[in-house]
């Protein structure tokens, strides 16, 4: 059997931690990001003191990162500051309300003294005189325009006039916050992607698919029922599709804004998932593949190893292409550029991926923009941060007389250098069903 077909699963999967040892860890963390990496945000932006606030079940999408594991939602109106003294002096975290909001921001308001909260958030303000207060409010990314605009009319009636003239917009401070991730995050997260990458190596099998039976739509549904019963969450439905040599099948030119229609699975086809999990509140997006094997064969056709290739190729293309600083739309045309060079059909719609699927920073194209995404687009990549590499590329296959269409989705690191996949990528197509040992012909 070729080498470039997977032929079996290998290694144990990490254990999932119960609810409350997932509590510990996310507690740590947060407190760990506001000791280390906060201070070094806020003074990048100049930001005297970051202001978030938001009311229950209209929660900002920053402040959800800075509750505690224990809160899953804001209480009635949550109103958190993190103000910097200077002179290297550690942030100070309070909480405008009545009780602590976990072990980071602690309570600052007593109501039997002040039952005014929002006269209260506006002392707390007036006491340390901060010069620029950055509030999260943003044109470019609905994860850093968290702030309603009954809380943005009511916090600057609130305030004295010469701090409402103070607020500015914390969209980059917001961003960063939520793009990068520290050292102990980043080690979990190569765990995170082997659980996310074993659950769909099971789907792309013969324990979930029964060519002549199973459909694509049983096997999105054996992926959300998986999910549960990990204890896990998803953040999208996932998505399954085949690719066959039939004319008649258009899977290759579907829109991405249309989910794939339910199909059989058959011997031939080129099976594909989009699969995402939410697990110690990071997420994942991989796109895999698998082809069926007929009956007396034992690897896939030559032209679609060469197909999955050049898929992969492109995935190299883009990668290297990532430079700290350099803007999404950058990274985008010089990506389309050189893989047309080479004789690729590319498509790209990479995308920043960590507390959110769809993750605050640089778009790098989207499907439906591969001339560059404005606002977003022009964001730079940054070291510490987290991708989902997405893309496609067709290939016209003669045995088919008809193109097929690679889609590949890997999540990755990039450190400031350079580009790695988190728990690798799918460098070879898994086989359905897999071969047995020493079943050769």
């Amino acid at each position: 059997m070729a080498i470039s077909v997977c032929s079996a699963l290998c290694g144990q999967s990490p254990k999932i931690l119960s609810l409350r040892e997932q509590a510990v860890v996310k507690d740590r963390w947060l407190k760990d990001r506001c000791q280390t990496l906060l201070p070094e945000l806020m003074r990048k932006e100049g930001i005297d003191m970051w202001l978030i606030l938001a009311r229950e079940y209209n929660e900002d999408p920053v402040l959800r990162t800075m509750l505690p594991a224990t809160w899953l939602s804001a209480r009635r109106t949550t109103m958190l500051l993190v103000f910097d003294p200077g002179k290297g002096q550690p942030l100070e975290f309070l909480a405008c309300a009545r009780y602590d909001v976990g072990e980071v921001f602690k309570k600052a308001w007593d109501p039997e003294k002040e039952p005014d909260q929002w006269k209260r958030l506006a002392q707390l303000v007036a006491e340390r005189d901060p010069q620029r207060i950055a509030v999260n409010t943003s044109v470019n990314f609905g994860h850093a325009d968290g702030l309603s605009a009954y809380h943005n009319q009511k916090l600057r009636e609130s305030l004295a006039n010469k701090y409402e003239k103070r607020l500015i917009s914390g969209e980059k401070l917001a961003v960063n916050w939520l793009e990068i991730r520290t050292p102990a995050e980043l080690t979990v997260y190569e765990q995170i992607c082997r659980i996310a990458h074993d659950i769909i190596a099971e789907g792309l099998s013969e324990v979930v698919i029964q060519p002549g039976i199973t459909t694509t739509d049983d096997v999105v549904w054996f992926y959300r029922e998986k999910v549960r019963a990990l204890g896990l969450e998803t953040w999208f439905h996932p998505s399954c599709d085949a690719q066959r040599a039939d004319p008649k099948g258009n899977e290759q030119n579907r829109s991405f804004a249309q989910r794939p229609d339910a199909a059989v699975i058959q011997p031939g086809d080129l099976v594909h998932i989009d699969f995402g999990i939410t697990y110690l509140g990071l997420n994942t997006d991989t796109q895999q593949n698998a082809y069926v094997l007929k009956p007396g064969e034992s690897e896939p056709p030559r032209y679609l190893l060469d197909a999955y290739q050049k898929g992969l190729r492109l995935m190299d293309i883009l990668t290297g292409e990532f430079r700290s600083g350099r803007s999404g739309n950058d990274i985008l045309a010089s990506t389309i550029s050189k893989a047309k060079g080479e004789g690729l059909n590319p498509q790209i719609y990479s995308h920043p991926i960590g507390y959110h699927g769809h993750a605050a920073g640089p778009a790098i194209g989207m499907w439906d923009m591969q001339n560059g995404v404005p606002g977003t687009g022009d964001y730079p990549v940054l070291p510490n941060t987290t991708y989902a590499i997405e893309l496609n590329n067709k290939v016209f296959l003669p045995e088919w007389n008809k193109e097929v269409r690679i889609m590949l989705e890997q999540n990755a690191v990039f450190d400031g250098e350079k580009v790695h996949y988190a728990d690798n990528r799918q460098k070879i197509l898994y086989l359905i069903p897999r071969p047995k040992p020493n079943s050769g012909q």
